[in-house]
């Protein structure tokens, strides 16, 4: 009953002002609001404030988050607060305060407002952590000009799709073990056939990709046995996402009484400490082989090692946050998509005929045999439309006020971009809830708003590993299609899923993996 009172007395009191925020993304409304007349016309007007948006109070914010227990369900809350304050909207949690928008037009025009040096908000709780140890900001936790210095050279080698492309054999290579684990895990079930929890399978299979491609070297992430070195760092992520939620929300004066922080803190030191290791390893490496006068060779952590561009220090902060970001990104979509796959046998089949309709029999793909398979690269952006990589994120303006409409927002105003609302409204994508990647299609795609979803970011401040996620996805999917016919777990129900930053199932995902019989058999 509470609840209802809510989100009835919130309509009322907002319903005509929600109305005309809903007419700010109407194409003839943005034209003229682009246009000279309009100009001119804002000019004589009086701007709304920040603070005239509709939104909820700080109390019933937290009865949202705490007492209805939406603090792991942030996506789900988008979709209530949207339905009852329209597309943008401001909300105050702790010291946080923040304008909401869930809707592409304006997230177009904030983020084609975008200088030279993007903002997100500013990772208070991580950059607690790296000035508690006195360590170097990272590319997540950077900002301004030494956040551009250091993308500069972090995006060599990594952002391009022809830079991707020379990780195509370690790649492989790394599926090649992928795919014997999944072999052995099917083998050792009761059935013969199931892979239980499989998002625990992708997450070494992402944590060994990454690793091998950032450090140049194999973790052993899908051994039989995997090195207890190895299962602690990836304890330990699971541990610093999940526990950063809390601590970002809750006031700082709670770390001394709740344990959030100190498992937070516990985490992320595990993490650096790991990364640290295998840099000093490869450091010790690359200064032997020079004082042999041995020419030095390598990938990615060579190149930064040799080329002087930045210290040792900014070297482990930037590895340890590059490997944060590559291993959830990859590893959840993957288990989202075989999830889906397993659910849908038509699209699963079509999927099938187009992969071995490229590859030939037992055939390695390459980079060109992908771009062969357009349905396989449908099916993965559907799954990152269902399942964004970061439900939300933002954007703080940091070098002019913003005009939104009727509205205008002063310097350091903090905008949430509400990815996981946007990708799932209907005026972009009629069934939103629905598994479609024909959507994605040229020939047959539905028409939507090109920020409507954008899993992997815009602009200067975009995800630098996207083109090694997508390749890395992309290589897997095919060759497990093309060895396994996927199946769900007749005992499972449908999944839900949690928000621990990314976007994770609340439960084990068991599937079924049938082998295919070869062509002859």
């Amino acid at each position: 009953m509470a609840a209802c009172y809510l989100l009835s007395s919130s309509r009322r009191r907002c319903g005509l002002l929600s109305q005309h925020l809903w007419a700010l993304v109407r194409p003839q409304r943005a034209q003229t609001t682009l246009g000279a007349t309009a100009g001119a016309t804002e000019a004589h007007r009086r701007l709304k404030t920040q603070d005239e948006l509709p939104g909820p109070s700080l109390l019933k914010s937290l009865y949202w988050m705490l007492i209805r227990g939406y603090i792991l369900r942030t996506h789900e809350l988008q979709l209530i607060e949207k339905k009852v304050y329209g597309p943008i909207w401001k909300s105050r949690f702790g010291a946080l305060k923040m304008t909401h928008i869930a809707c592409p037009e304006l997230t177009e025009k904030v983020l084609r407002q975008d200088g030279k040096y993007p903002m997100r908000s500013d990772m208070e709780v991580w950059k607690a952590h790296r000035d508690k140890r006195d360590l170097a900001y990272g590319p997540i936790t950077e900002e301004g000009e030494r956040w551009h210095a250091l993308r500069t050279v972090l995006n060599q080698r990594m952002l391009k799709p022809r830079e991707a492309m020379r990780y195509t054999a370690i790649i492989n290579e790394v599926v090649s073990d992928l795919l014997l684990k999944l072999q052995d895990m099917k083998e050792e079930s009761s059935s013969g056939a199931m892979v239980n929890d499989i998002v625990h399978v992708f997450y070494r299979f992402a944590f060994e990709g990454i690793s091998s491609i950032l450090f140049e070297t194999r973790m052993g992430a899908l051994q039989k046995q995997i090195p207890p070195e190895t299962q602690r760092f990836i304890n330990s992520v699971d541990v610093m996402l999940r526990n950063s939620i809390y601590a970002t929300l809750l006031p700082k004066w709670t770390r001394n009484i709740l344990p959030y922080w100190n498992r937070f803190i516990e985490g992320s030191d595990t993490i650096f400490a790991f990364g640290k290791k295998l840099i000093d390893q490869k450091m010790e490496l690359l200064q032997a082989r020079m004082k042999r006068g041995e020419e030095v060779e390598g990938e990615y952590l060579t190149y930064l090692l040799s080329n002087g561009k930045l210290s040792l220090k900014e070297v482990y902060g930037s590895m340890a946050e590059l490997l944060l970001a590559g291993v959830d990104t990859t590893s959840n979509t993957l288990t989202w998509t075989l999830y889906h796959l397993a659910r849908e046998p038509e699209i699963q089949n079509s999927l099938y005929q187009e992969v071995t309709g490229v590859l030939p029999a037992e055939k390695t793909p390459t980079t060109e045999d992908i771009a062969r398979m357009p349905l396989l690269k449908a099916i993965i952006k559907e799954t990152l439309r269902l399942y964004p990589v970061v439900p939300a994120n933002s954007r703080i303006a940091t070098e002019k006020e913003i005009v939104i409409g009727d509205y205008c927002f002063p310097k350091e105003t903090m905008f949430v971009f509400c990815h996981y609302a946007m990708s799932r409204d209907e005026t972009n994508f009629p069934e939103p809830t629905k598994f479609l990647p024909q959507r994605w299609l040229r020939d047959v795609g539905m028409k939507h708003h090109p920020f409507s979803s954008i899993p992997f970011g815009y602009g200067v401040r975009a995800c630098v590993g996207r083109r090694v996620a997508e390749l890395e996805m992309y290589l897997a999917l095919c060759r497990i299609i093309s060895k396994f016919e996927l199946k769900p777990d007749p005992q499972m129900k449908d999944v839900k899923h949690v928000s621990r930053v990314n976007l994770t199932p609340n439960k084990p995902i068991n599937l079924q993996f049938i082998e295919r019989r070869k062509s002859g058999e």
